[in-house]
């Protein structure tokens, strides 16, 4: 249940990647495309992040205002065709799985995750 006070949380997505065997290089080089253009659209990359103790899974944590703006920023990106045309292909072919959770908390915290998870390009 989303929480009451919403000027003081934020929507987090926290989407687990569990590649296929020997498919992290393959998937680290498609998600060195694919994050640039995930926030050029526009959405919140808090950090990507290798599992420290899965070594063929990974995590993209991303943050939102609410559920409506990651649906409609979601669909948005994964419906565009520039997606559909660019890395999408090389990405979902190292894949065996993914789950997302989502998860409310606050700016803080948000940000606690982003300052120890430093995306390289950062």
């Amino acid at each position: 249940m989303p929480p009451t006070d919403r000027d003081n949380v934020r929507l987090v997505e926290v989407r687990t990647y569990q590649l296929k065997p020997g498919h992290g290089e393959r998937f680290v080089a498609a998600m060195a495309d694919a994050l640039p253009m995930v926030r050029a659209s526009g959405m919140d990359v808090v950090a990507f992040v290798r599992s420290e103790h899965e070594h063929e899974s990974y995590c993209l944590i991303r943050a939102y205002a609410d559920r409506e703006q990651l649906i409609a920023q979601q669909d948005a990106f994964y419906g565009s065709d520039a997606w559909r045309q660019g890395p999408r292909q090389a990405l979902v072919d190292c894949l065996q799985d993914y789950l997302n959770t989502l998860l409310w908390l606050s700016p803080q915290s948000i940000e606690d995750l982003r300052s120890r998870n430093r995306l390289e390009n950062d």
